[in-house]
């Protein structure tokens, strides 16, 4: 999932959001220099993609350089998934950011071990997913991984996300308990979310934060352009009900107005 603002997970996005499971693999091949590499076999599997989902997997952050991985999975027609491993760095000698796709970890692994960072900035590869066949459940575990503490980036991050969130009803917004919450935030992830049906047009991810006692606080975050002019907006919300229940809202409100 990219999404046409600045935070981790839309490490190099277009002008536009993607809106299909084709559009997000057009994207990712677009950035990656090594596109060409992949086997041809990958990306006709992925011609029958359904639906995608991709979220933050590891990161290193240190003396201005900095190193990102990211796992983008389809769900395809038959059931099964295909994952395709992201690394994100500025270790070049221009300090411009690179981007390059791999199709298993231990290519990845290979491939970040070579860059000019510490040895403590390799990532620490916990889950095992095949590339094909794999259920969806092999691609979903239940213990979320964060990667390294970041305290600064990510109590960054929460507040963009919250500066950017223009909810019709302020009220509706996080209160200021999980504001105070977020200031003790070391770690982020982002996800998009799946499971019941997203309405076209719009997209709900999951901002998930953990803080220094070890527990979590999530933030869901609407994004679609079902504004009178079709511009693109976010809305956030304490609780994934109230951001799904915000969509309906807006579905309906388009329906009728259309």
């Amino acid at each position: 999932m990219s999404v046409p603002y600045d935070h981790e997970f839309d490490a190099a996005s277009s002008a536009s959001s993607p809106s299909s499971p084709d559009e997000y693999l057009t994207q990712l091949l677009g950035r990656a220099l090594n596109s060409f590499e992949l086997p041809d076999e990958t990306l006709h599997l992925l011609d029958s993609a359904l639906a995608y989902a991709g979220s933050l997997h590891s990161a290193h952050h240190s003396a201005g350089r900095h190193r990102e991985t990211y796992r983008h999975t389809w769900l395809l027609a038959d059931g099964s998934a295909v994952t395709l491993w992201e690394l994100v760095h500025n270790t070049g000698r221009d300090g411009r950011e690179q981007h390059e796709i791999y199709v298993t970890e231990d290519e990845l692994h290979l491939a970040t071990s070579r860059l000019p960072l510490p040895p403590e900035a390799a990532p620490d590869f916990d889950i095992q997913v095949p590339l094909v066949p794999a259920r969806l459940s092999a691609v979903a575990p239940e213990r979320r991984h964060f990667g390294p503490s970041d305290p600064d980036s990510t109590v960054d991050h929460a507040r963009r996300l919250l500066r950017r969130a223009e909810n019709p009803d302020p009220g509706t917004r996080p209160g200021p308990g999980t504001v105070g919450l977020l200031r003790e935030a070391c770690a982020h992830q982002i996800t998009q979310a799946f499971g019941r049906r997203v309405n076209q047009g719009f997209a709900l991810y999951e901002h998930a934060f953990l803080l220094r006692d070890g527990s979590e606080v999530s933030l869901w975050e609407v994004e679609h352009t079902a504004t009178p002019d079709g511009r693109h907006m976010c809305e956030v919300y304490p609780t994934q009900e109230a951001a799904r229940a915000a969509i309906e809202h807006r579905a309906a409100t388009r329906r009728t107005s259309a």
